[in-house]
């Protein structure tokens, strides 16, 4: 390791400080995007009725095999959060697009929905059975995605289980979404940051779409469960 020079200054407080700041922005530009198109995606996407009915189908399968307490993780304008409460469960959706909280509380006023950022959610430690994090991660900079993941770590309960859905293509790869930048992922890729976080993935699936679905982009999607021993 290269010896630092005596008279250096300490750079990681400003390390943190600078990753705070560029977090902050980060969102902040990604929830006025969404804030600004709101009506429109709630109107073209904003309805399980417009979901493809294999989206559909596994997220209620999963749903139905997680016991306890469920967050939908980027609710967005609420219909997956919705769905997840139809079994009768506790579920409860954050999100940091106010217009789209706002259209979730007027859409679904039977259900909880908070603004938090995914590096601070507003729950305690071990205290959620499953995840939801339907393309909730494509905006996040790859970076920043292993705190992401340690976070949702923190408040699931040993065993819990976490289902990510998101766009596969080269890891890491920005691209132009039409509502901001977006990311990239593969299952490989993603499970190798997982098992950093103390997850175990556990199914994984990959299509290609087909005409009239939201995006041509091809899915993807994983379930990892949180390893009980892991720290």
């Amino acid at each position: 390791m290269r010896a630092e020079r005596a008279d250096a200054p300490d750079s990681s407080l400003s390390g943190a400080q600078g990753l705070a700041k560029r977090t902050a922005k980060g969102e902040t530009t990604i929830a006025t995007a969404y804030d600004s198109r709101a009506d429109e995606y709630v109107r073209l996407g904003g309805s399980i009725e417009l979901m493809d009915a294999r989206d559909v189908e596994l997220i209620s399968r999963w749903r139905d095999a997680t016991p306890g307490r469920l967050l939908d993780a980027g609710c967005g304008p609420g219909h997956w959060t919705d769905l997840l409460h139809d079994a009768r469960r506790q579920v409860s959706g954050v999100d940091i697009s106010e217009a789209f909280l706002d259209a979730a509380r007027s859409r679904h006023p039977h259900v909880n929905f908070e603004h938090a950022s995914f590096r601070e959610l507003p729950v305690g430690d071990a205290s959620v059975g499953g995840i939801l994090a339907w393309y909730s991660l494509i905006h996040t900079d790859p970076s920043e995605v292993p705190a992401v993941l340690a976070e949702f770590a923190r408040v699931l309960v040993p065993g819990g289980s976490m289902l990510l859905g998101f766009f596969v293509g080269e890891p890491r790869e920005p691209f132009a979404h039409a509502v901001t930048t977006a990311y990239f992922w593969s299952s490989q890729a993603l499970t190798a940051l997982l098992t950093d976080a103390g997850f175990e993935v556990t199914f994984t699936e990959r299509r290609d779409r087909e005409p009239g679905e939201m995006s041509v982009r091809p899915h993807g999607a994983l379930i990892a469960r949180r390893v009980p021993w892991a720290r």
